[in-house]
């Protein structure tokens, strides 16, 4: 019986080289000239250090767009807390990535709402999808790389005929 699983992921080595092109850009804008501005890629966190609150706020498109141009949705993003004050402050931006339970619930009631027939299970940080024809199973992908409700990036991976 054909099936794949649907799993949230972000490839390790495009977020580093997101966060090396945002470093580049920081060195080569002229308002940053003689600030110490830098991102730092720690697990699954960018850390963003620089001199002042508005610094940061100007770091964060910077991050966003280098993310885009490697393909990793910026929903993904979760900012925290301004951490520091004077001459050094730091804001760490998680890279959110697995299927909660909460998703899980969300993405079966879509695939069952859609009336294909294919059954859906939470497993773990994955949603296995398994059906009678494959496709069905590439309907199911379809209309969830359509839907916009769902925020982090899904991938499609095990597909087994």
């Amino acid at each position: 019986m054909p099936s794949f699983d649907i799993v949230s992921e972000i490839e390790k080595h495009e977020a580093q080289n997101a966060v090396d092109s945002a470093n580049r850009e920081v060195t080569t804008r002229f308002d940053f000239k003689g600030v110490k501005a830098t991102f730092e890629l720690k697990d699954k966190e960018v850390l963003m250090t620089a001199n002042e609150e508005f610094q940061i706020e100007q770091m964060k498109p910077m991050l966003e767009s280098n993310l885009i141009k490697r393909k990793i949705k910026v929903s993904c993003l979760e900012y925290g807390k301004l951490v520091g004050a004077g001459k050094q402050v730091k804001m760490a931006a998680e890279l959110r990535q697995g299927i909660d339970k909460d998703l899980g619930r969300i993405i079966n009631k879509k695939i069952k709402e859609s009336k294909i027939k294919v059954s859906s299970a939470v497993q773990g940080e994955m949603v296995r999808v398994t059906g009678k024809k494959r496709d069905e199973l590439q309907q199911v992908m379809q209309m969830l790389k359509a839907d916009e409700e769902i925020e982090l990036p899904l991938m499609y991976k095990n597909f087994k005929d």
